[in-house]
């Protein structure tokens, strides 16, 4: 059965159980419920601070992710080597070396968009964590010629942005971020997608990135692994609130409420909350708002969904097809860069495996029927190679990419953490080990020194750095995985390089269990012995 650690009591919400080692499994509870304790866990804790206490804390440098466990996931599959021959390069043990692995990834249309890796940060948006930490992670992916794409909200949540008549003139924050990708872009790889929801759509924002900004992708929003309801940050000032307010997204408390102002300012609570409405989808409006994007002249336009239910992810699988999307990401249920509710996170949605099963399911269905099928892209807790290996293989020959965001998140976090401790000259001992400066610290400095010069290396934010050389253990860790295969290229990748570690994994997902693998060759071999 699927569980989570304890029910009542997270790290995720700064609640603990006062009888740690003795927890009622069904509720979560302490075994005994004491008269007289102050509250710490869960429900103790929602008896004063209430609808406070949905979502992780502390709001703003945090990243959150579920902790449920689900009866199957990548784990649950194991990637299979051979010792003979190699596809996409001459079976010459001079030449089929890891090195020599091919990850570059084309997509679109007119297969105009070009990647160095096969991954993609697949959303970050308007919250703290996301802006405090753009500048590495938009220099650094821009650098790993990868995609980046800049999530929802992030317009409507500036407050200096300008409108007329209720649509974006001007802003500061979006074209910052597209402004420090594009600095950063080498030799044509990558590209910056723009994201739009309810909102987005209403203030022009795609519109907007277009035309002012030179952005050539944006992308649908139907939702993301972590909620299935639109995003929601905290509010710290009123004036900001009210701004957010007036410019048509839902706040509560109403911060134009007089009474609701008072009780702010005397300190009955501390954060207003912002939330984004849920998109309604229906053919009509899909096939309407692509026209829009293409008239106004989008190059390539994405669908990005999230962990909704079966014939929701069909709907997607089949739109993308008839009105041609350049690429289709899907976001398996458990994971969230900003403050997605809690207990949403952990019991909402269609877990990765499933989705990617059915996913890959659908979109077999319409190639087999020779209609077009938008590449794919997974999404859902992907942080290392196997991982992305595995995810790439089960999705096969569909899967182009792989989503993430929590992971990059975090490189770049500790490589803008780390260089603070540089400056400071307090580098940790666990990290002075390896020296005490950039260049000593970081293993790619070299590398990126002699490519970008000493001038342009010594501008470059460390939370970049970070972020490239945890892309750079990516890569070679994939090149590893896929020669051991003897892959060569990410196109031979099929649904034979993975097996199943148990009869019901492979129930679920078609991929064979791991002591069925080659029978039939296992066979004929026999016979020839």
């Amino acid at each position: 059965m699927s569980t989570v650690t304890n029910l009542n009591s997270s790290a995720a919400t700064l609640t603990k159980n006062r009888t740690e080692e003795s927890v009622t499994p069904i509720s979560g509870m302490c075994v005994t419920c004491v008269d007289g304790c102050i509250g710490m866990c869960e429900i103790g804790k929602s008896a004063y601070r209430g609808h406070e206490v949905i979502y992780p804390q502390p709001f703003g440098v945090i990243t959150t992710a579920s902790e449920k466990k689900y009866p199957v996931d990548y784990s649950h599959f194991n990637i299979m080597g051979t010792a003979v021959g190699a596809h996409g390069i001459e079976a010459d043990s001079d030449k089929a070396i890891f090195p020599n692995v091919d990850l570059k990834v084309t997509l679109g249309h007119d297969a105009g968009l070009k990647f160095k890796h096969p991954w993609i940060i697949s959303g970050i948006g308007s919250t703290n964590v996301a802006k405090n930490n753009w500048p590495g992670l938009a220099i650094g992916t821009a650098l790993s010629g990868v995609a980046l794409t800049i999530g929802e909200n992030v317009v409507g949540m500036d407050v200096e942005a300008t409108f007329k008549n209720g649509k974006v003139v001007d802003t500061v924050d979006l074209k910052r971020r597209v402004k420090l990708y594009k600095d950063a872009q080498r030799d044509g790889y990558g590209t910056i997608i723009v994201q739009a929801n309810v909102e987005d759509t209403r203030l022009g924002v795609q519109e907007y990135a277009i035309e002012k900004l030179g952005v050539d992708t944006v992308e649908l929003k139907w939702g993301q692994g972590a909620k299935d309801i639109g995003g929601e940050v905290k509010i710290t000032d009123l004036k900001k609130a009210q701004t957010l307010f007036e410019r048509g997204y839902v706040v509560l408390p109403n911060p134009t409420d007089q009474k609701v102002i008072e009780a702010f300012k005397r300190g009955a609570f501390r954060e207003f909350e912002r939330h984004s409405r849920v998109g309604m989808v229906s053919e009509e409006g899909f096939a309407k708002r692509v026209e829009e994007l293409r008239k106004a002249g989008a190059k390539y336009i994405f669908l990005k969904t999230g962990a909704y239910r079966p014939a929701d992810t069909a709907r997607a699988v089949v739109y993308a097809s008839k009105y041609k999307i350049d690429l289709l990401t899907v976001d398996g249920a458990g994971g969230g860069t900003g403050m997605s509710p809690w207990r949403m996170m952990n019991e909402w949605g269609m877990p990765p495996v499933e989705l990617h099963t059915l996913t890959w399911q659908y979109t077999h269905r319409l190639a087999q029927a020779k209609k077009y099928v938008a590449p794919l892209a997974f999404g859902g807790g992907f942080t290392f190679e196997d991982q992305m290996y595995k995810g790439l293989a089960l999705g096969a020959p569909y899967v182009k990419l792989i989503g993430q965001a929590r992971a990059p998140i975090a490189a770049a976090m500790v490589g803008k953490t780390i260089g603070q401790t540089i400056t400071d000259g307090v580098v940790p001992v666990y990290v002075e080990r390896f020296g005490t400066t950039r260049d000593e610290i970081f293993v790619t400095s070299t590398q990126l020194r002699n490519e970008l010069g000493d001038k342009a290396f010594e501008a470059l934010p460390t939370g970049a750095i970070g972020l490239y050389t945890y892309y750079e253990r990516l890569a070679q860790g994939l090149r590893q995985l896929m020669a051991g295969n003897r892959k060569f290229t990410l196109r031979h990748i099929t649904r034979d390089d993975i097996a199943t570690l148990t009869p019901a994994a492979s129930a679920l997902t078609g991929i064979r269990y791991i002591m069925d693998v080659d029978k039939e060759e296992v066979e004929e071999l026999f016979k020839k012995a």
